[in-house]
């Protein structure tokens, strides 16, 4: 047991969106070490059925488990309306997802009870958040918003661009005229577009990142299984390892600009062999 705690946290998204988790960890349980991967080959997952989803998923709980992991984080929203309730039966690391974390604390911060969640179709057609929600707070109204297009941007680096504003305003608009005091970034790729949202949804509007949230509950995950790495390590200790399933260099340049880390190197897999 002793030694499964120095053993690493595996973390997945469809692309760079998970590493908007991976940075928390980083901050939040600097000594723990994370093999991440990208599913940059079949990005986004969003548009995808939930067969599909769930199949590339499963894929990839298999290869991180080949890595020898002590616990899986799901980094995408997609993944774990869909996904992730078959996952937990078929592994026996723990594993959690994204979705539950940000909705307990847009349930907790929300002061008019109308609560928004902007995030993929597949998330939004889930309605994995409303149901989430209303077990927590049956008088919440949540009000979903499908927004397919900030998935590319992301990935695509325009973070801060005229075009991503003028999709936003469009997107967010209906938001706006409902009266929603909170939105959760349903998305772990739209953390990186936070400046744009708050900026066209209003001061007023507190947004929650479930990438923040997510880290909290992972390391009293770790803790209550006596998991948690109490090795300190040194300073500039590549001890973290990315992969992805294609453009190892395009996810390198975007990775190093979201964790400011210095990422030296990225491995292809070949993910359908899992």
């Amino acid at each position: 047991m002793e030694k499964k705690k120095y053993a690493p946290i595996g973390v997945f998204d469809s692309g760079v969106g998970g590493l908007t988790v991976v940075k928390e960890i980083m901050h939040q349980i600097p000594n723990e070490k994370v093999v991440y991967f990208g599913d940059t080959a079949r990005v986004p997952y969003g548009s995808k059925s939930k067969e599909t989803v769930t199949k590339y998923a499963e894929q990839i709980v298999r290869f991180l488990e080949q890595q020898g992991v002590k616990a899986i984080v799901v980094a995408c929203n997609t993944a774990s309306s869909y996904a992730l309730d078959i996952l937990e039966k078929e592994t026996d690391i723990p594993i959690i997802g994204v979705v539950k974390p940000g909705a307990k604390c847009a349930v907790e911060v929300t002061r008019n009870q109308k609560i928004g969640v902007i995030g993929t179709d597949a998330t939004i057609g889930s309605k994995m958040y409303p149901k989430y929600i209303e077990t927590l707070s049956p008088k919440a109204e949540v009000i979903g918003k499908a927004c397919p297009l900030f998935c590319p941007l992301v990935e695509e680096g325009m973070w801060e661009d005229p075009v991503t504003d003028e999709i936003a305003r469009r997107y967010l608009v209906e938001l706006i005229d409902s009266g929603i005091d909170t939105l959760i970034l349903g998305c772990t790729h739209y953390p990186l577009l936070r400046k744009t949202v708050q900026k066209i949804i209003g001061e007023q509007v507190t947004l929650i990142n479930p990438a923040y949230e997510t880290a909290r509950e992972l390391k009293e995950l770790l803790t209550k299984e006596n998991l948690l790495n109490d090795q300190e390590r040194g300073l500039n200790t590549n001890i973290h390892q990315f992969y992805v399933s294609d453009g190892a260099e395009k996810f390198k340049t975007i990775a190093n600009m979201i964790l400011k880390y210095g990422i030296l190197s990225t491995k292809v897999v070949q993910i359908e062999n899992y």
